[in-house]
């Protein structure tokens, strides 16, 4: 038998066919497994009927719902290509991806509508199907096509080694990449991800997270389905609703980037009953230790980290419950059937992987594995540099211990190098994560004429009132922070740009800064010719 997502999901269905499966919160509607499956197979058909044939892209430019749920088992049994597509993004970064992507079929939303009906008109060949009442006249309607398709469908012949999905890369560097995953190597996270997190068919998980990542999808919702867990669906995160959904509906166990994390505490935990919460996941950006400690002694709970990207499926290792506190900051050990090494930098091409450095010294952090993709869609180039000799490239900065355990220092891109010095900015903001007036952080290095780089945070304050000097002198006092790694300057700020999986993109904080010091260096240049003039 050919293990695909279609099948994994035929086979939960026909073991547990009157049990709940999905309970979509916007729309209040809730789905046994055999309903589910029933409106799979319509959507499917609907598809086929559409003209998708296998290897054909259909994308999703949707909020978490039961449609994006709908349409990634669809896609499966027909053998077309999922391509869940990041709903923050705007109209011309989503042209980008369809560009590349080339999808026969997008599903979308009405909260998204404008956004689609900005570009529709460049793409013909796209059929548009909206999931909502009073669609566009440019779009087709999701419910009409499902309610004249059938809810039998043909089996076709899907293979492990067939593509399952493209889905593209955060672009917290630049352009996003489509990286393309076979059905095998989701089963293979998926088996994992059940291992980690103890998963079994009484658990009820929630989806919090961005479904369109993979954070989400393949490291909660498919393991859920796997198991034959129930699945509670939040439109968006919003940090009340999550808690009341967690009384209400019993919720047992899901997953949140560490700043969702961070906000469920903000909130007055003590109205809520939280007792069927046994166990969290965290993963996509870093979490401090003290953030850590927090949810483990406000919520109650066991957490386990998750450590990957979306090229690896995305985890390659995972800090466990007991780990948590013994080996806080780590990011764990390598998951079942990974190797992980740490390679020596180079500065003419990718690391080698079998250049290494020794125990407790930091290189790039290179992994091998069955969750690995395929590669880049159509970016061959890409691909052989990321994937050099067989290993994944992760351009993450770390080291291993000498017990096994993965230490992430940092990406190489964020490395800060003052006065011949490497900073890791992670050690800075762990650091200042400690801060009761402190609610979040982003460190990054400044071009300095005199030391090369200097280090600059950014500041989201939980108490008004904190200073600069107060901060500056949290870190002089801290016994885990070299002076020399102190914060020169703190730009105090009301957010964080962040991605849709967490991670905070520097890019624009850089962008920012450089754009105050043209700014300042323009009205410097403005008030000497005031002076001259005078």
């Amino acid at each position: 038998m050919s293990t695909t997502i279609g099948k994994l999901f035929d086979l939960t269905v026909k073991k547990f066919p009157n049990k709940e499966a999905i309970y979509d919160v916007r729309r209040n509607r809730r789905f046994t497994y055999k309903e589910w499956d029933e409106q799979v197979n319509r959507l499917a058909n609907a598809l086929k009927g559409e003209g998708v044939r296998k290897g054909d892209r259909v994308s999703t430019y949707l909020f978490n719902n039961e449609e994006l749920a709908t349409a990634i088992f669809a896609c499966a049994k027909i053998g077309a290509i999922l391509n869940p597509i990041n709903f923050r993004l705007m109209s011309e970064e989503l042209a980008y991806i369809l560009d590349d992507a080339k999808p026969k079929v997008v599903l979308f939303e009405q909260m998204l509508a404008s956004t689609i009906a900005s570009i529709e008109q460049r793409y013909p060949q796209i059929s548009f199907w909206f999931i909502d009442d009073q669609t566009p006249s440019y779009a087709a309607n999701y419910q009409h096509k499902l309610q004249e398709a059938s809810s039998v469908l043909e089996e076709i012949s899907i293979e492990e080694n067939d593509d399952y999905a493209i889905m593209y890369t955060s672009g917290t560097t630049g352009r996003p990449k489509g990286v393309i995953h076979r059905h095998r190597e989701v089963i293979e996270q998926s088996l994992i991800v059940i291992s980690a997190m103890k998963l079994h068919a009484n658990d009820h998980g929630l989806v919090t997270a961005p479904m369109f990542h993979c954070a989400e999808l393949h490291c909660a919702l498919i393991p859920r389905i796997h198991v034959g867990a129930k699945n509670t669906i939040l439109h968006q995160f919003n940090a009340k609703q999550i808690l009341s959904l967690i009384e209400q509906e019993r919720i047992t166990k899901f997953f949140a980037a560490p700043t969702m994390w961070n906000m469920l505490l903000q909130e007055d935990l003590e109205s809520y009953n939280l007792d069927s919460l046994v166990l969290g996941l965290y993963g996509a950006a870093p979490m401090a230790p003290a953030l850590v400690r927090a949810c483990q002694q406000q919520l109650g709970i066991a957490l386990v980290q998750a450590y990957g990207m979306t090229e690896m499926g995305p985890a390659i290792s995972f800090l466990l419950e007991d780990d948590q506190m013994i080996k806080a900051g780590s990011a764990g050990q390598a998951c079942l059937n990974h190797e992980i090494r740490i390679a020596k930098p180079r500065e003419d091409g990718p690391s080698d992987p079998d250049d290494l450095v020794p125990i407790g010294e930091e290189g790039e952090i290179i992994v091998q594995g069955p969750c690995m993709m395929s590669g880049y869609f159509e970016n061959e180039e890409a691909t052989e540099r990321a994937m050099y000799k067989g290993w994944y490239h992760s351009g993450d900065i770390g080291y291993i211990d000498e017990d096994g355990y993965l230490w992430v220092k940092d990406r190489v891109d964020d490395m800060i190098i003052s006065g011949g010095e490497n900073i890791f900015p992670r050690e800075i903001e762990d650091v200042l994560y400690e801060h009761k007036g402190v609610l979040d952080i982003a460190v990054i290095g400044q071009p300095d004429e005199h030391w090369g780089e200097r280090v600059i945070a950014f500041v989201v304050k939980k108490d008004p009132a904190v200073t600069e000097m107060e901060l500056d002198e949290w870190c002089k006092n801290s016994e885990h922070l070299a002076n020399y790694k102190r914060p020169r300057t703190y730009i105090f700020c009301d957010m964080l740009p962040r991605n849709a999986s967490g991670k905070i993109q520097k890019f624009l904080l850089r962008e920012r800064l450089r754009n105050f010091d043209t700014l300042r260096n323009d009205t410097e240049n403005q008030i000497g010719d005031l002076k001259n003039l005078s």
